[in-house]
């Protein structure tokens, strides 16, 4: 059974997936809510890096050092710079900010909100400079996408770039080394209000950009689930995952291609693997 004293912070927990998930963990421990309205507990807007240290401020001094989980689902779609400075650097500075009260769990896990629209091709300069932590550089990437009428791009670029970081980050020693578990989720279309205020408009869109066979737009609810569990200490062992939750759209557009990459050694590493397989049917 899950402890009533397990603290978890929720960001973007004002509206949408990120309400819909502090919803279901506050049934499980106490909640610290984090967002731009007023109904959260603590206000920041993660855009600045003024609003990134004022939540860790205030988190910080709510969980006296120690966090046992963590979801990062504040984010925006808009095909504006500011977009990149929320969904990529906002996050990976709540993320990093909070590792080591996470660290002081007996049982530590943080999530991060991806999106299926990873499945395309986003923008390799604005992805590089995230990756490369150049927040000046990517958001001149990102103004000269809008310039160039390339908006739709930054989107899915920053949730590309958040991607290869959880991937990265989650087998190194600051995380994994210390017992935390680093994970994200990758919905699919699924019926938020914002989704639902213009999907009559983006209808036709969004159903050939990212087909979903089990239907489109797809619910809240099992997504919301995927998140909670994944923050949970019932989690111990799954980690620098990207879950695709989203109605089957990544098996149908990239159907077995995942499973074509297999693992590659190197010729010191198949010598030692040789020798050691000798060596056990030696035995």
């Amino acid at each position: 059974m899950e402890s009533r004293d397990r603290l978890y912070v929720v960001t973007g927990a004002d509206s949408g997936l990120g309400k819909a998930v502090a919803e279901r963990l506050t049934a499980r421990g106490e909640v610290i809510t984090c967002g731009m309205g007023g109904s959260v507990d603590v206000q920041a807007d993660l855009t600045a890096p003024s609003g990134r240290a004022h939540l860790l401020d205030e988190v910080r001094s709510r969980c006296d050092g120690r966090l046992d989980g963590l979801v990062a689902a504040a984010g925006t779609g808009s095909a504006r710079a500011e977009t990149v400075a929320l969904n990529y650097f906002g996050t990976i500075a709540v993320m990093e900010g909070l590792r080591e009260s996470l660290a002081a769990s007996g049982a530590p896990s943080a999530v991060i909100v991806s999106s299926s629209s990873t499945l395309n091709r986003g923008s390799p300069a604005l992805v590089r400079a995230c990756i490369h932590g150049d927040e000046p550089k990517a958001l001149a990437t990102a103004q000269r996408l809008v310039r160039t009428r390339r908006g739709s791009q930054i989107y899915r670029s920053s949730k590309i770039a958040l991607n290869h970081w959880v991937r990265a980050t989650a087998v190194t020693s600051a995380w994994a080394g210390r017992g935390i578990v680093l994970n994200a989720v990758a919905p699919g279309i699924i019926a938020t209000d914002v989704v639902m205020r213009t999907w009559e408009h983006d209808r036709g869109m969004l159903e050939t950009a990212l087909p979903q066979p089990l239907g489109i737009p797809g619910p809240v609810e099992p997504v919301a689930d995927l998140l909670a569990y994944l923050a949970s200490p019932e989690n111990r062992f799954m980690t620098g995952q990207i879950i695709y939750c989203d109605g089957g759209t990544d098996a149908l557009t990239r159907k077995s291609r995942p499973l074509e990459q297999y693992l590659r050694y190197r010729p010191r590493e198949i010598v030692s693997m040789l020798r050691e397989s000798r060596r056990l049917a030696a035995r």
